[in-house]
């Protein structure tokens, strides 16, 4: 019987190579996104779906995990993945509306669809599953100017923490990857130059996402009783390890 995962921003990026790899490795994955013409996979397998679904609304979540159990019957993992940022600002500067898009989309999101998650995993046969958050190594550093994402990214450690706690008893294990300078179009600035802590402007190298969509695989496949509690997966160079 084929695994099935469900994927939040799977349109573009880490999501999309997510999406690309599981469904090489034999899962039933379902896309979910904002823009649904973007959830698309050029693959002749009929085991994926897609849905636009806006995290930030409890209704779309909630529609779109009784599609999938509709469809395939249990879910087994969920990768938390979709999350925005903002440009650059100290926070005297950052819009409440700025503030309140992050919050809502990083946050907010990622807790209803964890929510929708247990409440399937707890109640199907056999009992249990994954959740695998992404947390991004801004769960643990902030860069310059980014207080709504790095908020929201430590936050986000918080969920991890409470979902492996309340799970035990349900078998529902929680994790959480903490990814560094991707290789993404989120992360082309990157290659270009970004501020750093010390004010300067530098290249950073970055690494193949594909590295990343087989880190998640690695979780997802273990069994329940064991967890990869946190694992950070980087650039080996990127600015991350030491001062500065």
């Amino acid at each position: 019987m084929k695994k099935v995962i469900i994927i939040t921003g799977a349109g573009a990026g880490i999501g999309k190579a997510c999406s690309e790899y599981f469904l090489k490795k034999d899962y039933n994955v379902a896309l979910l996104g904002r823009n649904k013409d973007k959830l698309i996979i050029d693959s002749k397998n009929d085991n994926w779906i897609s849905i636009g679904c806006d995290i930030r609304k409890y209704s779309d979540v909630k529609n779109a995990f009784q599609k999938i159990n509709a469809k395939w019957g249990r879910i087994d993992t969920l990768f938390n993945n979709a999350g925005i940022g903002k440009p650059s600002k100290t926070i005297d500067l950052i819009s409440s509306d700025d503030w309140l898009d992050v919050v809502n989309t990083n946050l907010n999101g990622n807790f209803y669809c964890a929510k929708e998650a247990f409440l399937y995993m707890k109640n199907q046969q056999p009992q249990g599953g994954r959740i695998i958050n992404n947390g991004s190594v801004s769960a643990h550093v902030p860069r310059p100017g980014s207080a709504p994402y790095t908020s929201t990214k430590h936050a986000i450690t918080g969920l991890t923490r409470s979902i492996s706690l309340d799970g035990r008893k349900f078998n529902i294990a929680c994790s959480q990857i903490d990814i560094g300078n991707a290789g993404t179009e989120m992360t082309k600035r990157m290659s270009e130059g970004i501020i750093q802590a010390s004010g300067d402007i530098k290249k950073e190298p970055i690494m193949d996402v594909n590295h990343v969509a087989k880190a998640v695989y690695d979780i997802a496949e273990l069994p329940l009783s064991t967890n990869i509690q946190f694992m950070t997966i980087m650039a080996s160079s990127m600015p991350y390890i030491g001062r500065g």
